[in-house]
């Protein structure tokens, strides 16, 4: 009896040691009694800088709170949150993660247990309203909006002026009228209009969103390819292009930077993260402005889309708290924040009240004095609301391969009803 009892009592102190050691490691691997938080994004230069920023902001609300900056690119971070998602464990999860706009929601429909709501804890209507939307599922707000990708028109005034043109008539422009001036300007100059990445249809992206319009319909998940007059305008409008011999073709990053930085475009039509490439030729200084976006010619579009840009997301771990008033009290709120973050790093961010400091209203000597960056601002308030759903690069590789077959002589409604079937079968 005596060894039976010794026995039992052994075996209770086992389990209470392991039961304790089971305890204080999941505390210690979830953090939930510490102050610290993590914060997964990409791009050194930009992004990452933007949070060494926003800690340095933070530290007179909060100096006690450790803010964990881990680097990852942008396709690490889809697939690191895709494999522990799926699995059902927040394991190695950080507190904050930075998304692409164009991917956001295709987490949030799919986990959205995952992620811990934002509604209410900052003023959604002091940020653009097409972020919001990109941020939003079902009326709930998961995403505290970031930087802006809207998009511009970057001139050279030098060529135009060889054609006989001035910026003034470039402003508010359609995609007709911008290749008419093209066709001058190449007569005069040599020199083709712009140069794309047949591989990629940002570009396209940029037209149909100026109309309001997406791959998808406003649900989010139906293809709306073959009936969808913007993307059917777009076509059109790319292979005018082609066909004018005023498109010149890259296949890589360094090439378009080559093609512009070299002189050998007269424009470049893309979001306004690639004004420090552009700037980064100095011999050009003064050769340079921004005008709107052109719209898309015969329907309702105006003259401002978007291209990129993403958001800060708070995921449904221990620590959440504390990472939402990270987030709140410095990207959600902090006016002198955003002017740092346009004179140290270039960032427009998407806050409208930081519009009113002056960091926004200054000129830019490179662009001939221009103050780019109020004119992008004002631009990105104007950028329609679409809801980019879940689907965006499954439908553009599908539309990459419909493109190539219309300038190859294929009818053009055949080949987006071809691509309306395709994305139906392959989006289930």
């Amino acid at each position: 009896m005596k060894k039976l009892l010794v026995l039992l009592m052994m075996s209770m102190l086992l389990l209470a040691a392991c039961s304790s050691g089971a305890s204080n490691s999941n505390e210690s691997e979830e953090g939930s009694d510490s102050n610290q938080i993590t914060i997964w994004a990409w791009d050194p230069k930009f992004n990452i800088k933007a949070i060494e920023l926003a800690k340095e902001a933070y530290a007179s609300v909060n100096p006690d709170l450790k803010i964990n900056v881990i680097e990852n690119g942008q396709r690490d971070i889809v697939q690191k949150l895709n494999t522990s998602l799926s699995s059902g464990t927040s394991k190695g999860l950080p507190n904050i993660v930075l998304i692409e706009d164009y991917r956001a929601k295709s987490f949030l429909e799919a986990y959205p247990d995952m992620f811990q709501p934002l509604t209410g804890s900052f003023k959604t209507e002091d940020f653009v309203p097409y972020k919001v939307e990109a941020t939003s599922v079902n009326g709930e707000n998961y995403g505290l909006p970031f930087d802006t990708g809207v998009t511009g028109l970057y001139v050279r005034t030098d060529y135009l002026a060889e054609a006989g043109f001035t910026i003034e008539d470039l402003q508010n422009i359609d995609w007709k009228e911008y290749i008419e001036i093209g066709k001058k300007v190449k007569e005069a100059t040599g020199k083709r209009l712009l140069t794309l990445d047949p591989n990629e249809l940002g570009f396209l992206r940029t037209m149909i969103q100026s109309a309001g319009k997406w791959y998808v319909k406003e649900d989010g998940t139906t293809p709306d390819l073959a009936n969808n007059e913007a993307v059917k305008r777009s076509f059109e409008i790319y292979k005018e292009l082609v066909d004018n011999d005023l498109m010149n073709f890259h296949s890589d990053w360094n090439q378009f930077l080559a093609t512009f930085n070299g002189g050998e475009v007269a424009t470049v039509s893309t979001g306004n993260w690639i004004t420090p490439s552009i700037k980064a030729e100095a011999s050009q200084s003064g050769k340079w402005a921004v005008v709107p976006h052109p719209s898309l010619p015969g329907m309702e579009s105006v003259n401002a889309s978007n291209l990129g840009g993403a958001s800060w997301y708070v995921l449904n771990v221990p620590g959440k708290e504390k990472a939402v008033d990270f987030l709140t009290k410095t990207f959600g709120s902090n006016v002198d924040l955003y002017q740092k973050l346009v004179t140290d790093i270039g960032v427009i961010g998407t806050y409208i009240p930081a519009t009113k400091g002056e960091a926004y209203k200054t000129g830019d000597e490179f662009f001939g004095g221009q103050a780019i960056i109020s004119d992008f601002s004002k631009w990105a308030e104007e950028i329609p609301q679409v809801n980019y759903g879940m689907h965006t690069y499954a439908i553009e590789d599908i539309l990459i391969v419909a493109m190539q077959n219309y300038l190859g002589g294929q009818d053009l409604d055949k080949v987006l009803k071809d691509a309306q079937q395709q994305a139906e079968m392959q989006i289930k």
